[in-house]
């Protein structure tokens, strides 16, 4: 008895018993190690089917039109193997690398100059900041006025659908660069450009890799959008396809490979996050 009460007394407060216990699993800002979050993830995922599985077949709706996971997967193959569903993925991959590489080689340079020269800012975020809150579904009918129902409408409603976006995203990005680094290379003898290139860019390149992974998502919103007007490939197109006979379950698969599409991109990201960026680098424990 005289042990705990030492002991009791010795301890601190913040070591009681019932917050040690709830640490490792409520701690704030802790790292969790790679096993735990690939267990974590599986079981949310694991919950997820399961509980889809379960509504689904307890006649919550009609099967026709809330099918099971069974029923996508099984779907999933027919499209591959039947219909050629390759080709239309390979076509919905292609217009979002195309419109989203075109997207980063303007807006990296002009929020790259908005974000180190204010003078630079107040001319053209005038202009970037009100485009922001225009719907890119908008501009449908002037692209198509304009390009026509070829590839450039569906490129382009995907470029304006990031562009304003990025640029904003990119220029604070810069911005946040401590003016200290700046400082120290032009007392040292830098020229403007090479503070552009050589502190400004690499000291916000970790923060412009990221932010380009978060618009790449956003990219994928409005892919259905963009191949819903007069397109006969793609997976938007499959998926309209579907509504007509009402295939509820190949539009639930065009949903699930738009899905893992977008997971396989944003893992090369944040793939490339790790090899460019060695010293970000965080040590799970």
């Amino acid at each position: 008895m005289a042990d705990r009460t030492e002991f009791l007394q010795a301890a601190p407060a913040s070591q009681a018993p019932v917050e040690n216990f709830r640490q490792p699993w409520f701690a704030f800002q802790q790292p969790v190690p790679m096993a735990g979050r690939v267990i974590l993830g599986l079981s949310a995922w694991v919950l997820f089917l399961g509980l889809w599985q379960f509504f689904a077949l307890a006649d919550v709706a009609p099967r026709r039109l809330f099918p099971p996971p069974t029923d996508v997967i099984s779907a999933l193959y027919t499209l591959f193997a039947e219909q050629s569903f390759h080709l239309d993925v390979w076509s919905s991959l292609r217009r979002i690398l195309i419109s989203f590489s075109l997207a980063v080689l303007v807006a990296l340079p002009l929020g790259l100059l908005m974000g180190a020269f204010p003078r630079v800012e107040a001319f053209f975020n005038p202009l970037v900041s009100p485009f922001r809150y225009l719907p890119a579904p908008a501009f449908i009918p002037l692209l198509l006025m304009w390009m026509g129902a070829d590839e450039g409408q569906k490129i382009g409603l995907l470029f304006l659908g990031v562009i304003w976006f990025l640029t904003t995203l990119i220029m604070d990005t810069v911005k946040s660069v401590r003016m200290e680094l700046i400082e120290t290379a032009l007392t040292l003898g830098a020229s403007r450009r090479q503070v552009l290139s050589s502190v400004l860019l690499r000291a916000a390149a970790p923060g412009i890799v990221d932010t380009c992974r978060q618009m790449l998502a956003v990219s994928w919103t409005y892919l259905v959008i963009a191949e819903i007007v007069a397109t006969t490939d793609g997976i938007g197109a499959m998926m309209m396809r579907a509504r007509r006979f009402v295939n509820v379950d190949d539009i639930m698969a065009g949903i699930v490979i738009i899905g893992l599409l977008g997971l396989i991109l944003d893992m090369l990201f944040r793939g490339l996050h790790w090899w460019w960026f060695p010293h970000l680098r965080k040590t799970a424990h």
